[in-house]
């Protein structure tokens, strides 16, 4: 008869450690770079996703996020900078639960031309960024290879 083992338990995989670069997602309909250059300053608000509510709670002051429109435009447009870690939601509400969290952001450059999801797509480089296989993520980590290529698609960055 064989003789039974005890399974082996081993420890979730840690987190890989973040790099301080960042993707955010927003609607031009809800919230577009035009209005983030005239505000100057904002939350970033609505998280609904545990895993997008995790990437904001990883966030840093200085962490510097790629700001992209989804929806029909489907392009990043500029990077803004975390002024302010993480902190409840306030436009959460009690039928929502608790535990979801906002990020203030300032912007800080602009991209010289967008970038657009076809021309992301197109390079093998960027295969593996979470906008790619993970459309519907709204906050994603970046890698800094990754960031650096997709500031160069767009000519790289203008003062805003």
């Amino acid at each position: 008869m064989a003789k039974k083992t005890a399974a082996k338990k081993t420890a979730p995989a840690a987190a890989p450690p973040s790099s301080g670069l960042w993707l955010v997602k927003t609607e031009p309909e809800v919230y577009p770079w035009s209005r983030m250059l005239v505000d100057r300053e904002t939350l970033w608000d609505h998280v609904r996703s545990f895993q997008a509510r995790n990437n904001l709670k990883s966030m840093k002051k200085g962490d510097r996020l790629l700001w992209y429109h989804s929806g029909d435009e489907k392009a990043l447009q500029g990077i803004v900078e975390v002024t302010r870690e993480h902190y409840p939601d306030p436009t959460a509400t009690p039928d929502e639960g608790e535990g979801w969290v906002v990020v203030d952001v300032k912007p800080v450059l602009a991209l010289k031309r967008p970038v657009t999801l076809a021309q992301i797509k197109a390079e093998p480089a960027l295969a593996h960024i979470a906008l790619v296989r993970q459309s519907r993520l709204s906050v994603a980590p970046l890698d800094q290879a990754s960031f650096d290529r997709l500031v160069a698609l767009g000519g790289g960055t203008a003062p805003v």
